[in-house]
C-alpha cells in the first residue's frame, strides 16, 4: 500500500520516533494491580529479587542489580574502577552523553576512538592503538542493538587486565555468537528507559557482572550506603546494646571500623511496580524485537534499490536488536540534509543519534576536538540517517514509512 497522506500537522508525525521503544498493555496491568492489591512492600521486595534473578539468568552473568536509570548504572560500574590521576579510559564517540558522562568528574585521561564505519561500534584496530600501559579501562557501546566486536576488544583487554564497560543500553534482544551483551565484557550497564527495548515505567536500569566482590559494593551505594573500607573489632564496644542481630544499629556496627570511604552512596532502589512491570516486558522481549526486525526488514529491501544508500548488516553470527534503525548515504555534499527534509516532508520523524561526544563542549574543554575521530565524524555530519524503528507503530505508519523513504529517494535520485 502507498499512503498520498504528506506532511504532519498540529507539530505530529504521519511516523513519530520511539517516544516508547516498548508496548504496554493488558499483562503489565495486571502485574501492577496485583501488586497493588496485596500487602507486599513497595520496595526492595520480591518483586526486584525476582526481576534481577530472571535478569541475570536471562543475559548469562553471575549478578544482575537493579538500580533507577541506565546513566545510574553506568555512573556506579564506572565508579568501581577506582580510577586515579595518571589512568586512561578510552572511549567511544558514538553514544548518548550517558556513557561516558561520569568520566567527566574522573581524574582518568579519556582517550576516544574511532568507530566502525559500518557497526559504528568502537574500532578493535584503532582501539589497538590508543592502548598504553596506563589504560586501565574500556567504555564501548553495542550501538544501535548491533553488538561490538568483542571477542577482539576482549583479547586485548584479557592480555593487559584492562576492565571493559559494556553500555548496553541498545543491545536487549541481540545476541553475539551465541552469549549475549552483558555477559561479554566486565560490566554490563542496561536502561529500561521509556525508549528502550523494554521498560520499567520510564525509568531503569541494571548493572550485570561475574565478579562476586562488586556485589556488596554495589549494593551498599544504590542502598543509601557509603562504599567504605570496613574491618570488624574482636569485642564488642562496652555498653552498647546487644539488639536484635538483623536490626541495622546492632552491636554490630559498633565493632566495625570504617578506614576509609570511597564515595557515599545514594538510594538508587527501582521500585516494586518497576519491577514488577520489568518483569512482564522481559517475558515479551523476543516477540517486540522480533517487531523491529520486521519493520528493518522491510525498510532493507527499499534502500537496496537505491544506489544512493549503504545498508551493512551484522554477519550470521550476531543477532541484531534494531533499537536504531541505521543506513548511510553517499557523502556529496548535501544529499543527506536533503533526504532528511524530504522525510520530515513526508510526516517521518527523523531523529539523527548521536552527535560525536568528543565534539561537545564539556569535551572539547577537557581537550578533545576534531579530527580526533575521523571516522565518526565524517559519518554524523554527512551519511548517517537513522529512522523510526519500533513495535508501537501500527501498519499502516509502517507502510507510510516504507512509501516516504522510496518516494523521497526516488524524488532525489531524480533530482
Amino acid at each position: 500500500m502507498r499512503s498520498t497522506a504528506r506532511g504532519r500537522t498540529a507539530g505530529s508525525y504521519a511516523v513519530p520516533a520511539a517516544s516508547r521503544g516498548s508496548v504496554l498493555g493488558r499483562e503489565e496491568a495486571e502485574a501492577l494491580t496485583a501488586l497493588l492489591s496485596s500487602r507486599a512492600v513497595l520496595s526492595s521486595g520480591e518483586q526486584r529479587e525476582r526481576f534481577e534473578e530472571r535478569f541475570a539468568r536471562h543475559v548469562g552473568a553471575r549478578h544482575a542489580l537493579s538500580v533507577t536509570s541506565g546513566t545510574v548504572a553506568l555512573d556506579l560500574a564506572l565508579h568501581l574502577l577506582d580510577l586515579r590521576e595518571g589512568d586512561e579510559v578510552v572511549a567511544t564517540p558514538q553514544t548518548y552523553q550517558a556513557t561516558v558522562q561520569p568520566l567527566l568528574a574522573s581524574p582518568a585521561r579519556v582517550r576516544f576512538c574511532d568507530v566502525d564505519p559500518d557497526s559504528l561500534n568502537i574500532d578493535p584496530d584503532r582501539l589497538a592503538e590508543l592502548i598504553t600501559g596506563r589504560t586501565r579501562a574500556v567504555v564501548l557501546v553495542h550501538y544501535g542493538g548491533w553488538p561490538a566486536d568483542m571477542d577482539r576488544v576482549m583479547a586485548l583487554a584479557r592480555e593487559r587486565g584492562i576492565t571493559v564497560v559494556e553500555d548496553c543500553a541498545h543491545a536487549l534482544g541481540s545476541g553475539y555468537r551465541g552469549r549475549r551483551p552483558g555477559a561479554l565484557g566486565d560490566l554490563g550497564c542496561f536502561s529500561f528507559h521509556s525508549s528502550k527495548n523494554i521498560t520499567s515505567l520510564g525509568e531503569g536500569g541494571m548493572i550485570t557482572f561475574d565478579r562476586d566482590e562488586w556485589a556488596p559494593r554495589l549494593d551498599r551505594l544504590r542502598s543509601n550506603e557509603p562504599d567504605g573500607l570496613y574491618t570488624g573489632l574482636p569485642e564488642p564496644a562496652d555498653g552498647v546494646p546487644d539488639l536484635l542481630p538483623w536490626m541495622k544499629y546492632s552491636s554490630s556496627v559498633y565493632r566495625t571500623v570504617c578506614d576509609g570511604v570511597r564515595r557515599p552512596g545514594t538510594n538508587a532502589t527501582l521500585s516494586e511496580a518497576a519491577c514488577a512491570v520489568g518483569l512482564v516486558q522481559l517475558d515479551r522481549l523476543a516477540e517486540l524485537v522480533a517487531r523491529r526486525r520486521t519493520i528493518a526488514a522491510r525498510l532493507d529491501r527499499v534502500l537496496e534499490r537505491h544506489p544512493l544508500c549503504r545498508v551493512p548488516r551484522p554477519g550470521a553470527d550476531l543477532e541484531h536488536a534494531y533499537h536504531l534503525y541505521t543506513f548511510f548515504v553517499t557523502e556529496r555534499q548535501g544529499v543527506r540534509e536533503k533526504l532528511v527534509r524530504g522525510l520530515d516532508e513526508r510526516g517521518v520523524e527523523v531523529e539523527l543519534r548521536y552527535f560525536p561526544m568528543h565534539l561537545t563542549p564539556e569535551w572539547r574543554a577537557r581537550g578533545h576536538g576534531p579530527g580526533e575521530c575521523p571516522v565518526a565524524e565524517r559519518l554524523w555530519f554527512g551519511e548517517h540517517v537513522n529512522l523510526p524503528c519500533h513495535p508501537g507503530l501500527t501498519d499502516d505508519q509502517i507502510d507510510h514509512l516504507v512509501w516516504a523513504l522510496d518516494d523521497a529517494l526516488t524524488a532525489l535520485t531524480a533530482g
